[in-house]
């Protein structure tokens, strides 16, 4: 059995990972937004 220091400390780092793919994720799905609106736009001008 794992003592609850420890525990809390793997809870920490996985709320911590957690955090941090969820940003990236969110980047990720702003960059697809941003790089669709300029491909729409290329298109019309074009």
């Amino acid at each position: 059995m794992i003592d609850p220091d420890r525990q809390d400390e793997i809870r920490a780092r996985q709320r911590s990972r957690a955090r941090m793919m969820a940003l990236i994720l969110a980047c990720l799905a702003v960059l697809f937004f941003f790089v669709t609106i300029a491909k729409i736009k290329g298109m019309h001008g074009a």
